[in-house]
């Protein structure tokens, strides 16, 4: 049986971190009002549970986000490729979503996750692991 957007909860955390401990009030998705971009995106952070380390941003599509929610585990879209794909399907480094937390504006996305391997398609931890001089 497929569920609808409503049947969904992320929480708000607009003024406290993701990573402070506190119980956040969940929301359905409609409440939540994600704001997509002309091309029906948005941005998303993605960060380790626990440490707060920052591994990577992709962008989700209402599908993508619908997917992350219902399987518990990441969904983006590629811009490049055009079509959706699940972190971790062929690498075997798989994001178990722990929460999902929108902004105050509704147009960005923070999704704290447990990565247990590398996040980054070159094989490093995080996609930031470049420091500009």
């Amino acid at each position: 049986m497929s569920k609808s957007p409503d049947d969904y909860t992320c929480a708000l955390g607009a003024s406290r971190p993701a990573y402070a401990g506190e119980p956040l009030e969940p929301v359905t998705l409609a409440f939540a009002g994600v704001r997509l971009d002309e091309r029906g995106l948005v941005p998303c952070v993605v960060q380790q549970e626990g440490t707060g380390e920052v591994l990577m941003v992709a962008w989700m599509s209402e599908e993508s986000l619908r997917l992350t929610l219902e399987t518990g585990t990441t969904w983006f879209w590629s811009r490049s490729r055009q079509e959706l794909w699940n972190k971790g399907a062929t690498s075997g480094n798989v994001q178990s979503v722990r929460r999902v937390l929108v902004d105050c504006d509704a147009d960005t996305l923070l999704v704290v996750v447990d990565s247990p391997g590398p996040a980054c398609h070159t094989g490093h931890r995080s996609c930031f692991y470049r420091e500009l001089a």
